[in-house]
């Protein structure tokens, strides 16, 4: 079979196995996360913001600026897609003038990254998959300066310390996001999420 065939064959699957209803707007992004991660927990445990795909969709169109929490995440965004789309990746969590002010500031890199990206003009979706810091620095720049507008979240971390507590304080904060509740999740989980929302606006995949 082709790559193309294994993966409607497994989306086939995925459907026929898929016991929670799903609305049709989030359905596409949850099965593609059941698809990298073979887990249909993600069918319960995800939630979204009123609205947040549309609102996505139309970031994306408009030149979206994606910026990730670990180059792992970014990796595993499509870049044809991008391409498509006119938007683009970044990570700065690994630049070194990062970490030396992160270091001099006394402060995280995460903290130092999102400063970063919050500057960045026009629509921006930040994209955590494995750092709760990442979405921790977020509550706490925003809290105090206030998030922008055309900025939406994916928080979806992974782990055991600070993951279920960061991923509930961003649901409650009212950002507009795509939440993965609990403690799974993961760079693989973010980047299904980015590369779905691409492959929902007609034209994106070939």
């Amino acid at each position: 079979m082709l790559p193309m065939e294994i993966e409607d064959r497994s989306m086939e699957i995925i459907e026929n196995e898929l016991q929670t209803p799903l609305a049709p707007d989030i359905k596409p992004i949850v099965k593609r996360v059941i698809h990298a991660t073979a887990d249909f927990s993600f069918a319960d445990n995800m939630r979204f913001t009123p609205g947040i795909v549309d609102d996505i969709h139309r970031m994306l169109k408009s030149g979206a600026t994606i910026v990730t929490d670990t180059n792992m995440a970014l990796a595993g965004i499509n870049k044809s897609a991008l391409g498509r789309l006119g938007a683009k990746a970044v990570c700065f969590v690994a630049d070194a003038d990062v970490a030396a002010e992160a270091k001099e500031r006394g402060v995280t890199r995460s903290f130092v990254s999102l400063e970063r990206a919050l500057k960045i003009e026009g629509p921006k979706l930040l994209v955590c998959g494995n750092a709760p810091t990442f979405l921790l620095s977020l509550l706490e720049i925003t809290e105090i300066s206030g998030m922008p507008a055309d900025t939406a979240v994916i928080g979806v971390p992974v782990g055991f310390v600070n993951v279920v507590e960061a991923k509930e304080k961003l649901w409650a904060s009212g950002i507009p996001c795509i939440v993965a509740m609990g403690r799974r999740g993961g760079s693989n989980v973010a980047a299904a999420i980015v590369n779905a929302l691409m492959y929902g606006i007609e034209g994106v995949r070939s």
